[in-house]
Formats: structure tokens, C-alpha cells, sequence
């Protein structure tokens, strides 16, 4: 024993951390501190991880390192106000581009392919509006790397070769989709869903098909898995992380589905299993490529449901 020590745990005395550390209420053992490493210092002024401000939480509290992100609650409700702007500005030229083509305003509100296009192409701008804001801000505001700093990165297959590892998330994403459409046909819908105001002329169909298995996925992902998951579960914890960000993204799909309830628990399922995928990897790639796959699924089968979109659902 050095008599000179007066702190027997080196670790403690020159990081400040117990070998016990606080994680979201709970105690746990960081992986740095368990092998002996000792992590480095956070640099002077770097992002407070809740609010965005300079300098990091306090040190008791161990954050995982994929919920490490420079932007807190105020970004994310910032986020929300430009969708809604975004929104209601698109919505107000998209009528006067109609009107100017000699569309009334009645003919939009008794058109089911107007509001279905509408819908489709909405969708589309604020997905390229708030992924084009995010690059901003991860450059211009934050400085670092777009892809890596949301998440996106590469899966890390271990020992398994990576290319049974992407299989296992596209084959995972089929099977889902499986079990919820024979899940969904067990309960009639009591209401006529919006979604099929989609369905009701091949040209918005296959509009819908096309966005929803190649923006659809990356823009939700992003956004959900990539930007709110984190924020959430560093505040609240992971499991209540993964809960909340499962139910908000089902919520979103909520009005498409006319407040069927059966029809939109399983849809908040669907987000939850995609958030899991997010939370157990450090990864927003695998809930893409389960996204991707689940949404292909349904296109696939209504195609064939359709003849090829040769014989539409009657209105």
C-alpha cells in the first residue's frame, strides 16, 4: 500500500467516476471504467448533449456512445415547427398552382386523386426540406460528419460475414410485414381508411409504391431512429426510449388509417420493432433495412393483388 496515495481507486481519482455509474436512474458499469481504460476528457465548450449549450452533463451519469448527439429538446421542437411551416406554406402554393390551372378549390375538396397526390407530393418536399435542414445544421452548426453523427454507418456483423447479417434485417422486415398483415385481417376495419383514397387511379399508386420503399424509408429513419431516439431515450432511458419513439411514429401514420385502433397498434408495433433495431445496434441502417423490406413487401403484394395495377381496389 503507498502511503502517499490518500485515494486508493486511481480511477476515481483521476476521472472523478465510480466504477458504478448512473444510467438513466439505474446503476451500471461503463465499459471504459470496467476494463480499467480510462475515457479522455471532453473538450472545453463541446455540446451539451440536453440542451444543445456548451459544456457535458454531469459526470456520474454515463451516456451510451451512440446517444452521444450534440442537439437536445429544442432542436427537435424547432424541427417540428418547420415541418408544420413547411407544411402549411407547401399546402397554400400547391392550392394556388391548382386554381391557377384552372382547378376550384371545391374540385380539391371532393377530389379523392387531388387529396391523394397532394398527400404523396407533400410528403415528398418535407422529406427533402427537413433532410435538407438536418445536413445544414450537422455542418454549419454542429460541424461534423452528416452520416455518422445520425447514425448511419455500417453494420457490424462480428463474426458473421456482413452480407448474412444485411439478409437476416431484409428477411426480419418481410416477416414483419407478414405477421401484420395476417395480424390486420383478423379485425374489419370499422371505418373507410384514407389510404386507399391512394389506391384509387394507377398514376398515384404507383407514385405512392415508388416514395414509400425509397424516400419513405430513409426520410422516417432519419428523422425517428436517427434524430428523436436518441434525445429521447438519453432523458428518459432506452426502453422508454424505444417505446415512445415507436408509438409517436405509429401516431404519425394514425390518420391514414382513420383511427382504426386494432389497424394502428399494430402500426405503433411496426415502430417500436424498428426503434429495438436502432437501440440494440447503435444503428439506424438496420431499421432502414427492416423499414425497406417490410415496405416492399406490401408493394409487392398489392402489384400482384392488382394485375400489375391493371385492375385498381373500387372506390
Amino acid at each position: 500500500m503507498n502511503p502517499h496515495n490518500e485515494n486508493p481507486n486511481p480511477t476515481q481519482r483521476e476521472t472523478g467516476f465510480e466504477p458504478h455509474v448512473e444510467v438513466d436512474g439505474a446503476l451500471d458499469v461503463s465499459p471504459n471504467l470496467a476494463s480499467g481504460e480510462l475515457s479522455p476528457a471532453p473538450a472545453p465548450g463541446a455540446w451539451n448533449f440536453s440542451s444543445g449549450t456548451g459544456g457535458f452533463p454531469p459526470s456520474t451519469r454515463f451516456i451510451p456512445e451512440d446517444l452521444r448527439v450534440p442537439w437536445g429538446w429544442w432542436d427537435v421542437a424547432l424541427l417540428a415547427v418547420i415541418s408544420l411551416v413547411g407544411l402549411l406554406l407547401f399546402g397554400t402554393v400547391f392550392a394556388a398552382a391548382l386554381q391557377t390551372a384552372g382547378v376550384s378549390r371545391a374540385q380539391i375538396q371532393h377530389s379523392m386523386v387531388y387529396q391523394g397526390r397532394f398527400a404523396i407530393v407533400a410528403m415528398v418536399f418535407l422529406s427533402f426540406l427537413l433532410l435538407f435542414y438536418l445536413a445544414l445544421q450537422m455542418r454549419l452548426r454542429f460541424r461534423s460528419p452528416i452520416l455518422r453523427t445520425l447514425r448511419w454507418q455500417p453494420l457490424e456483423s462480428g463474426r458473421m460475414r456482413p452480407l448474412f447479417a444485411y439478409l437476416g434485417f431484409i428477411s426480419g422486415g418481410f416477416l414483419l410485414s407478414i405477421f401484420v398483415a395476417l395480424a390486420s385481417s383478423a379485425f374489419t376495419p370499422k371505418n373507410k381508411m384514407p389510404i386507399e383514397q391512394y389506391f384509387q387511379d394507377r398514376p398515384t399508386a404507383l407514385l405512392l409504391l415508388i416514395v414509400s420503399v425509397t424516400l419513405a424509408p430513409l426520410f422516417e429513419e432519419t428523422i425517428f431512429r436517427g434524430y428523436l431516439y436518441p434525445v429521447v431515450a438519453r432523458t428518459f432511458g432506452i426502453v422508454p426510449g424505444v417505446i415512445f419513439t415507436g408509438l409517436l411514429f405509429g401516431l404519425m401514420h394514425a390518420s391514414q388509417l382513420a383511427g382504426n385502433l386494432p389497424q394502428v397498434a399494430l402500426i405503433m408495433l411496426v415502430g417500436v420493432v424498428f426503434t429495438a433495431a436502432r437501440a440494440k445496434t447503435g444503428n439506424v441502417l438496420p431499421g432502414y433495412l427492416l423499414h425497406v423490406s417490410y415496405n416492399s413487401f406490401i408493394a409487392i403484394a398489392f402489384l400482384i393483388a392488382s394485375h400489375g395495377l391493371r385492375h385498381m381496389p373500387p372506390a
